[in-house]
């Protein structure tokens, strides 16, 4: 009852899920007084069926679009600053965006560069933002980053080779429209690594020192969607109701670490990507196994629980056999969806960790991990991930 009581704040944009919630774009939009939009994607997905019907919804509410696409995987800041002047020159007054994590944290750096006229890397770390950016719209294409519904965005630092996180209200945007069946365009490895990502964040969510009792909620469901529905939906990818169902997991992993903040994987895999631009969701999904082991002890009735989600039988078991089994069902999980790479495989070299455990220690995702972690536990973690 005491932590039920625990004073927490729960921040959430207004959600339409379900099919064809993307064309409510232009109603969106309209509703916020927009004439001039912003849409921000990437080459990626920028010839999708669906990219034209979005602008199509725009432009029947009388909102003239405007393309930037110059956004990589890992967006960078030089990218944010670029899209921020087509932003100005273009007289815009409202950002879409459409696609996967990349834009969407992209078009939120944007928009907090244009009304505070500042350098984006100013606003690192926690509640560094004056002032909100322009109405924001995301309408995401991958189920994973939750990019869509979080407090959070991730930003690259091209001269430190380090991620950046960005937390703070007003990154949340003002309407996420959640669309399952844009997701159908995704190839099975993006799928594996995105709703990895998602499992990564409900987990982290859960057993963060910054839980509460709606984010629980929120973390235990989207843990029993995506690890049930992953697979089948990375073998069907036509199915519009397993989409469905591990897109729900995804925005609701988003809506838990959005409020509960995340741990040391997230940390992890940030200082990773910034280091080698690596795919976030599959440096998540290598980690994971080895966080849960060293954090175990820390929220032992807590991964218990995920365990349980997971369908791990855990009666008569002691804590370290319920660990273990827990780790063999994630390590199960991520074979079964394709992801069977080391970080070595990605190219990282072992001189390379204590630098990368030094950037993981300072990001903001550490302050929630479950117990506090020292550089030689990190290195530990990333040695035995290598």
């Amino acid at each position: 009852m005491k932590e039920v009581m625990a004073m927490r704040k729960f921040v959430a944009p207004e959600l339409v899920f379900g099919a064809g919630s993307a064309l409510l774009a232009g109603q969106y939009a309209e509703n916020f007084g927009a004439r001039r939009a912003l849409m921000v994607t990437d080459p990626g997905v920028l010839h999708c069926r669906w990219i034209a019907d979005v602008k199509d919804s725009l432009n029947r509410a009388g909102i003239e679009t405007f393309v930037f696409s110059d956004v990589s995987e890992n967006p960078r800041d030089v990218e944010v600053m670029k899209g921020a002047e087509f932003y100005k020159e273009n007289n815009c007054d409202c950002i879409v965006a459409v696609g996967g994590g990349s834009p969407m944290d992209c078009a939120k750096a944007i928009g907090i560069v244009t009304t505070n006229n500042a350098h984006i890397l100013s606003f690192e770390g926690v509640d560094m933002v004056d002032s909100p950016g322009p109405p924001l719209i995301c309408i995401p294409s991958t189920a994973g980053s939750s990019a869509d519904v979080s407090q959070f965005a991730i930003i690259t630092d091209t001269v430190r080779h380090v991620k950046i996180s960005i937390v703070s209200k007003a990154m949340v945007p003002d309407a996420a429209l959640v669309d399952p069946s844009l997701t159908t365009t995704m190839g099975s490895q993006l799928t594996a690594a995105t709703g990895l990502d998602a499992l990564t964040h409900a987990i982290e969510a859960y057993v963060s020192n910054a839980n509460s009792a709606l984010t629980d909620l929120f973390a235990l469901d989207a843990i029993k969607l995506v690890s049930k529905n992953l697979v089948s939906a990375i073998k069907n990818p036509d199915n519009i109701e397993l989409r469905g169902f591990v897109m729900l997991g995804s925005m609701e992993a988003g809506l838990a670490f959005s409020n509960a903040i995340l741990g040391a994987v997230h940390a992890m895999a940030h200082s990773l990507g910034g280091h080698l631009n690596l795919p976030h969701g599959e440096c998540n999904a290598i980690l994971l196994p080895y966080v849960i082991k060293t954090n175990f002890s820390s929220a032992e009735d807590r991964y218990t629980d995920i365990a349980k989600a997971m369908s791990v039988d855990v009666e008569g078991k002691t804590a370290d056999q319920i660990c273990g089994s827990l780790i063999d069902v994630i390590v199960a999980l991520r074979k079964d969806a394709g992801i069977t790479k080391t970080l070595k495989d990605f190219g990282l070299k072992r001189e390379d960790i204590p630098k990368l455990a030094e950037l993981a220690l300072k990001d903001a995702c550490m302050v929630t991990n479950p117990v506090e972690l020292n550089s030689e536990d990190v290195e530990k973690i990333y040695e035995a991930a290598f």
